[in-house]
């Protein structure tokens, strides 16, 4: 499939849903809700957890991406970055589970999640949560879906009791300039994403460190469920660059996202030595 036929890529959607079900499966197979995984587990050099799971899903999904689309470059979590995908129209980015503690521990806020990138901005996307029964995919334009029905995100236009996910100690300080309602914590930083497009939660923060795997499916899907995913200030997010390391975000439905911009300009306002 060449890159002229992106807009209209049903077919590689399907190709794409059916591969991260099979990866899906395969992590599957090793988790145990409740309870430790099946898996054998150990640190990567910078201290965060890694399965054989993971490995497995990146090895299958990099075998039968690749065969789907051979021009396309690679970025994954678990791949050692490799600088010619700076240089590639077409990029996957594969986060192969995201949410490794939660796989590991029993908790089921871990999905496998799949974005092509065109020119450095998603055109597909698919973020497959086994152990939620959900699966969530976008294409650019077409709209998003969870399991086949199509989502939209809330249209809370203020804070007041919007439901808001994110680390507790940025929404205690939010909650120093807004109130609204806040939510636990949910590990996979996609699914964060996914529940403000489907219209589960309203709104969520993610703490600097993020990296393009955590995030560009599941922005896409936010996107074309009528959602903004920005940085601290409003600014796009960008992919596909040197570093794949993004900075503090928020992502909300498109008519909260003002209100919530609003409310952290306030906080760093507050937050400034007098």
């Amino acid at each position: 499939m060449s890159a002229s036929t992106l807009p209209i890529a049903a077919d590689l959607m399907k190709a794409v849903s059916e591969s991260c079900l099979e990866a899906g499966a395969i992590a599957f197979d090793l988790f145990r809700p409740g309870e430790k995984t099946a898996a054998r587990t150990w640190s990567k050099s910078g201290g965060s957890p890694v399965t054989e799971a993971d490995i497995g899903v990146d090895t299958f999904l990099r075998v039968r991406l690749s065969a789907l689309l051979p021009e396309a470059a690679w970025l994954s979590e678990e791949t050692a970055d490799d600088a010619q995908r700076l240089s590639r129209r077409l990029v996957w980015v594969v986060d192969p589970i995201d949410g490794t503690r939660a796989f590991m521990t029993g908790l089921p806020d871990w999905a496998v999640c799949v974005a092509l990138l065109d020119e450095g901005e998603p055109v597909l996307g698919v973020v497959h949560a086994p152990a939620c029964n959900a699966t969530y995919g976008a294409i650019r334009g077409a709209g998003a879906r969870r399991n086949g029905k199509p989502i939209r995100t809330t249209e809370h236009e203020t804070l007041d009791e919007a439901r808001i996910a994110g680390p507790k100690p940025m929404l205690d300080a939010l909650g120093r300039v807004s109130r609204f309602t806040p939510v636990d914590k949910i590990p996979s930083l996609a699914l964060r994403l996914a529940r403000i497009a489907d219209g589960s939660i309203d709104a969520g923060l993610i703490s600097q460190d993020s990296r393009d795997w955590d995030l560009a499916a599941a922005d896409l899907v936010l996107r074309e469920a009528g959602g903004v995913l920005s940085g601290g200030q409003g600014e796009p997010v960008i992919y596909n660059r040197p570093s794949p390391v993004h900075g503090m975000l928020m992502a909300s439905g498109g008519m909260l996202a003002p209100s919530l911009l609003q409310a952290l300009r306030q906080l760093r306002e507050h937050s400034q030595p007098s």
